[in-house]
């Protein structure tokens, strides 16, 4: 009975073992093609931070195409993107509280929604290929429009640069640029009394 039991845990764990394994080489093996990166921004006391993996073009079409327009997209490859504010800001006007959350988008032909999530999920997608996304976890949705550019981006690429204490939060892809402006609503007040 005993070496039974035995025999039942050994090949228990050879399983365990045989799948944690298959999960590493597949992952390690997706970020080959989309390798994960972190972008950091930091002014005064705000920090902002995305965590996002970055598939290339490889001479696909991608928007209307790979990435199906009026579908959610993961916004990158691999895990959920994530986002991090360590303050409230302002999203193209509207509030976002501090704290972490998952980065959606909707992208459109001519404008995108961009999707504030507050759950985190380990993969970006199910294994029906469908967005981890709860929609009843999103806290802010936002709209904003395409910009067109002439030259394609091969790597999908998020950025965010700083003009006049305002700060635009962008994903470029292809020939695609979506500029999320944001800003900190005390960095403001401080400008306005100053």
């Amino acid at each position: 009975m005993q070496s039974a039991i035995k025999k039942s845990f050994l090949g228990f764990f050879i399983v365990l073992g045989a799948v944690m394994l298959t999960y590493i080489i597949y992952k390690n093996n997706t970020k080959s093609f989309s390798p994960e990166d972190t972008v950091e921004f930091s002014s005064g006391d705000l920090e902002l931070e995305v965590f996002y993996n970055r598939p290339y073009k490889k001479g696909r079409e991608i928007f209307g195409a790979l990435v199906p327009y009026n579908v959610v997209w993961r916004t990158g490859a691999n895990e959920a993107t994530t986002f991090y504010t360590s303050k409230d800001i302002l999203i193209d006007g509207s509030p976002l509280p501090a704290g972490t959350y998952t980065l959606w988008t909707i992208p459109g032909p001519e404008s995108w929604k961009v999707i504030f999530n507050s759950e985190m999920y380990p993969w970006g997608i199910t294994a029906d290929k469908l967005p981890s996304r709860i929609p009843e976890y999103d806290v802010l949705t936002v709209e904003v429009p395409v910009r067109k550019l002439e030259n394609p981006v091969e790597q999908f690429t998020i950025y965010f640069e700083e003009k006049q204490g305002l700060i635009n939060f962008n994903l470029v892809w292809d020939q695609t640029l979506i500029r999320v402006p944001l800003k900190d609503p005390q960095t403001i007040e401080r400008v306005k009394v100053g």
